[in-house]
């Protein structure tokens, strides 16, 4: 019994790896979760597989159906619409659930692009220690999200939707005027942008771009000098 977890690309669909290529050519099923992002990949590697879906809001009988599966030795890949899955996805109560019904499953990490790992590449600040924490709260424990970041003794990475960037923008202004941030915009894209500077100076750059696409950012640690 085989469960790949397979990473695809964030934009670029030249960035799938041989090795996910090859994984999702020769297993059984692939469970991914929306089969039409899913079948774009696919058709553009000229790939056919059966395609499962399975989410957020998949109900108990779709898991175990995975598990079946599994079971009957039908080798499965797991994708998402775009990078890692089980970061900041629910794929990790996928795999969870899988292990606590099927505990001698191999689960079978085949690693590639994830928006996290290619910011912080380019971030120009020591990360080799940092915090990733998903995505910014829209309304309960905002406040509180932006307190930790300010207190923060290592770099972090989050991610922030299209419609609340001049927000969080906004927020950071006030509350960490003076700290370094590095936000990506359509990473590996052909509209890729990068910007660098203090909250006030990327808002500014922003408002000369057509606002759209998925963010991440990433937040300076706090100066302990």
């Amino acid at each position: 019994m085989r469960f790949y977890v397979v990473a695809t690309p964030i934009g670029n669909l030249s960035d799938l790896t041989f090795r996910a290529k090859q994984t999702l050519e020769e297993v059984d099923i692939i469970v991914c979760e929306d089969t039409r992002q899913t079948k774009k990949l696919l058709q553009h590697y000229q790939i056919e597989s059966q395609l499962f879906s399975w989410h957020h809001h998949s109900n108990q009988s779709a898991t175990l159906k995975i598990v079946k599966w599994l079971q009957a030795n039908k080798s499965i890949a797991y994708v998402v619409d775009a990078g890692t899955p089980a970061i900041s996805d629910p794929g990790g109560r996928l795999v969870a659930e899988i292990l606590s019904r099927l505990p001698d499953v191999e689960i079978v990490p085949i690693p590639g692009p994830s928006a996290v790992t290619a910011i912080l590449s380019v971030a120009g600040m020591p990360v080799d220690k940092f915090q990733f924490l998903g995505f910014i709260p829209h309304k309960k424990g905002r406040n509180k999200f932006i307190a930790k970041l300010k207190q923060a003794d290592i770099v972090t990475v989050f991610y922030e939707s299209v419609h609340r960037i001049n927000r969080l923008l906004s927020e950071l202004e006030q509350e960490l005027p003076d700290r370094q941030i590095v936000v990506g915009r359509e990473l590996t894209k052909q509209f890729e942008s990068i910007y660098r500077g203090t909250a006030i100076e990327i808002k500014r750059k922003l408002a000369q771009d057509k606002c759209k696409g998925e963010f991440v950012i990433v937040v300076d640690k706090k100066d302990n000098n």
